[in-house]
């Protein structure tokens, strides 16, 4: 039975069937326009009934717990020849009239958020809000339930995919003579389920499918979060049609891309990481379980550069002038929620004294690293892995690129170019094979609200870890490096155990970079221990911030992975704004992760790492299988009273500080590095309490008196352009007597033009009272009592006194530190 789901204020809802259907691959093609701040064009499903998937993940399930499945021997195949010369699919000029319509004749208008859905056959779907019950219900039809928001849905419609020549290989007929709707979902079984030795043949078949022309449109109907999409007269998933188009473009506000400038001021659109993922960017099936490959190709104009989630080093082909196409494609199946996108006018950055990028350093393998590299044995779906590649297993330094704004240039060759080869090197040496065949690093904008971004194939950094030395961007690096194991090729099943990838992600950017620097073993124990201190505090304070329910690692404890029996569920806090500043899944991870390494041994515990990571690569884990399984493997002297039960119970399913957590810092002294920095800030806190007078060098006094100077004679000549170096003096220069002695130099030009002093809101200003010409005003006190009613317009001639011989009545108190803060200020008004 369904659960109704009704998702709370900051519940994230996903909507998508995936117990019914699940998306296999994903062909995209799309123009990107900055004019209009629109991503359009079309994206073709190829889809998978129920019924054959459940087998196949019942198999791997029982392949995964034995550890003994089937070799699996992936090598370079022969190239398949299909003519393929642009993987792009039909334009919207193409004609569709030719094709059966699945509609009546009415007009295709479109609702108020610019879906152009079929409005009386949409009517047959179910309105229910959160209902996501969509199997077969008698004599209702099938529904497909796709994740979406922010989108303008303009037409779906099935694709012929047996119009497609060569398409009879995948049938038991040698022509196709008679074409139905179950040949061709025969067609798209076939084809998704070839070989993985097959994957150039499979990419360049969906290319061509995804240009075949329609066979009929469907009819669909949108709410806030969902797009559904049914035919008549298919009454199961297994009648449904199995590869669809969709016509669709993005909206300006859409939440899973962001239209901003880079640094150089130049228009860029890139996904941000949001909470509702891609949704906003295309229809999806957003739930991790319903992982997927796809190809894309992407237009823009030829000064833009494109980069993508994809294996392969995208280059630009022409299409006409002014217009460039950009390819990319994943073999690997992966979450949609991991497809990442970034079009800007980047600029390829490459170190002025290395020749080349050298595509891999190959070396033989180690002892300790021979032993957990179990070539033949995987465990996931079947897919092209490198896991089973000898050379891909040697490759200590995978192929990177670097973009980012030119403007930037010389930053990132100082700092960023120099730091990836070891850090790339150092994960290799820990956990061995790279989970993907090559890295590009974007610089994003300014807007970017995190330090870095991971997703497959491609990096986002902050431009903030270019600044200072290299040890921010070299331990951000190795944080963001680590999810290519803990986050991507390794995923959680249900996103509300973030840990599983931000924990093991915080706990490896301290050993990776510790032998990036190659530090020798107590140089790098101080460096983690002097981390972990100040993680330690910084996870008191987020325990003292923070709503106990935000602060569980597990919080559907046994419903963990638990869904709908249509596969809908609800991410719960998935949209709490208080989580994106939250790290409560960072530290509190860390720890547990730190506290099981020392009570095993580094030793003991990266030797099963590299073990967990070959038996799971590509899979989806809950919190249980890395526990039994490390449980398992460790020898009983070492577990002590460990156990998955009590782990949950003092650090995944309860609030606070765990409390083996609390009983290790208070018994750990700390080590000599934490030390010193201790008595390195308490000296320099104390000498910052001692008073002390300010030592002016000759020159820099010469240079207030100058400033000075130009200050009087841009108020004696009212000379309002050059009012801002006016501001910038008060706030600025710290010596009184000058201040004093302009703040006179204003009072009498202001007794000389007869100003007035005006209060509005508490401040005092000087105003000239011509009405008709402009006005330039000058913040100069800061009043005391003057918030009563009717007493915030004054109006009293100046004398030409010192400040302090102003009137007492006035009730005036001087404040150099308001004025130094945010009270002086120049307003320009009429």
């Amino acid at each position: 039975m369904d659960i109704q789901l009704d998702p709370a204020r900051d519940d994230l809802p996903l909507m998508a069937n995936t117990s019914h259907i699940l998306v296999k691959h994903y062909v995209l093609d799309l123009d990107v326009d900055f004019e209009s701040q629109v991503i359009e064009g079309t994206i073709v499903l190829f889809l998978e009934d129920g019924n054959r998937f459940k087998k196949q993940n019942s198999s791997i399930e029982e392949a995964c717990q034995s550890e003994s499945n089937k070799a699996c021997k992936f090598g370079m195949p022969e190239p398949c020849h299909i003519s393929v010369t642009n993987a792009r699919t039909f334009s919207s000029e193409m004609e569709y009239n030719d094709f059966a319509i699945c509609s009546k004749g009415e007009k295709d208008t479109p609702d108020k958020d610019g879906n152009h859905d079929n409005q009386e056959h949409a009517s047959g779907i179910s309105s229910s809000k959160y209902c996501c019950d969509t199997g077969n219900h008698g004599s209702e039809d099938f529904v497909l339930v796709l994740d979406c928001c922010d989108l303008s849905v303009l037409k779906v419609e099935e694709v012929d995919v047996a119009a497609v020549p060569g398409m009879e290989k995948f049938t038991r007929s040698p022509k196709l003579t008679v074409v139905s709707e179950e040949l061709r979902n025969q067609i798209v079984r076939e084809l998704v389920t070839l070989p993985a030795d097959c994957w150039r043949e499979q990419l360049d078949y969906y290319a061509c499918c995804s240009q075949a022309p329609g066979c009929g449109e469907l009819l669909f109907d949108t709410d806030s979060w969902s797009l559904q999409i049914r035919k008549t007269g298919a009454q199961t998933a297994t009648d449904f049609p199995h590869a669809i188009r969709i016509w669709y473009k993005t909206k300006p506000e859409g939440r899973s891309v962001t239209w901003t400038s880079d640094q150089s001021d130049r228009p860029c659109v890139y996904t941000v990481g949001s909470p509702i993922n891609n949704r906003a960017l295309f229809p999806c099936q957003e739930p991790p379980v319903a992982m997927s490959t796809w190809q894309a190709t992407v237009r823009a104009a030829a000064s833009f550069v494109v980069l993508m989630s994809g294996e392969n080093f995208a280059k630009p082909t022409q299409l006409w002038e002014g217009c460039s196409s950009w390819y990319y494609y994943v073999t690997m199946p992966m979450p949609a929620s991991t497809f990442t996108i970034a079009v800007g006018c980047w600029t390829e950055m490459k170190l002025e004294t290395c020749s080349s990028n050298d595509l891999a350093t190959e070396r033989p393998l180690s002892p300790s690293e021979a032993d957990f590299r179990h070539v033949g044995v995987c465990s996931h779906m079947e897919y092209p892995c490198r896991f089973q590649n000898a050379s891909a297993a040697a490759q200590e330094i995978i192929p990177y690129r670097v973009f980012a704004p030119v403007c930037l240039k010389g930053a990132c060759q100082e700092t960023l170019l120099r730091l990836i080869p070891p850090c790339l090197s150092a994960a290799h040496s820990v956990l061995g094979t790279h989970p993907f065949s090559r890295l590009d690093v974007l610089i994003v904008p300014a807007n970017f609200p995190s330090l870095g971004m991971a997703s497959p194939h491609i990096m986002f950094l902050s431009q903030s870890i270019l600044t200072g030395r290299s040890h921010l961007c070299g331990t951000r690096l190795c944080h963001e490096i680590a999810h290519a194991w803990f986050g991507l090729a390794i995923g959680a099943r249900d996103w509300t155990e973030e840990w599983l990838s931000e924990g093991f992600a915080t706990h490896l950017e301290d050993v990776f970079w510790a032998a990036a620097q190659q530090l020798d073993p107590r140089e790098a124990r101080e460096q983690q221990e002097l981390r972990a201190c100040l993680r330690w505090r910084r996870l008191q304070d987020e325990m003292r911030c923070s709503p106990e329910e935000m602060q569980v690692l597990r919080p559907s404890k046994d419903k963990t992975g638990h869904t709908s029996d249509s596969g809908a569920s609800v991410i719960k806090q998935g949209l709490n704004p208080e989580k994106i500043f939250m790290q409560v899944h960072y530290l509190k991870g860390y720890f547990l992760l730190r506290f099981l390494a020392k009570r095993f041994g580094d030793e003991t515990y990266f030797s099963f790492l590299r073990k967990f990571v070959h038996t799971f690569h590509g899979q989806l884990i809950l919190s249980q299988d890395f526990l039994q399984m490390l449980l398992e493997n460790i020898p009983e002297e070492k577990r002590l009273e460990l156990s998955v039960e009590n782990i949950y119970q003092d650090w995944l399913e309860s609030s606070g500080i765990p409390k083996p957590l609390q009983r290790e810092r208070r018994a750990e002294a700390e080590c000599g590095l934490a030390r010193q920095v201790r008595a390195e800030v308490t000296k320099w806190i104390q000498v910052n309490r001692r008073p002390r007078k300010r030592k002016r060098r000759v020159k820099e006094e010469v240079f207030e008196k100058v400033r000075h100077r130009w200050c009087e004679l841009i108020v004696k000549h009212k000379f309002t352009k050059a009012y801002n170096s006016v501001e910038r003096f008060l706030q600025e220069d710290q010596e009184r007597s000058q201040r004093d002695s302009f703040t006179r130099l204003l009072l009498s030009w202001g007794t000389r033009l007869a100003l007035t002093l005006d209060i509005k809101g508490g401040i005092m200003s000087l105003r000239k009272p011509s009405a008709r010409s402009t006005v330039h005003v000058l913040v100069l006190l800061f009043p005391r009592g003057w918030s009563q009613p009717g007493t915030h317009k004054r109006q009293i001639l100046i004398n030409s006194l010192p400040l302090w011989s102003l009137p007492p009545a006035l009730d005036l108190e001087w404040s150099c530190s308001g004025i130094l803060s945010s009270s002086a200020q120049m307003i320009k008004g009429t």
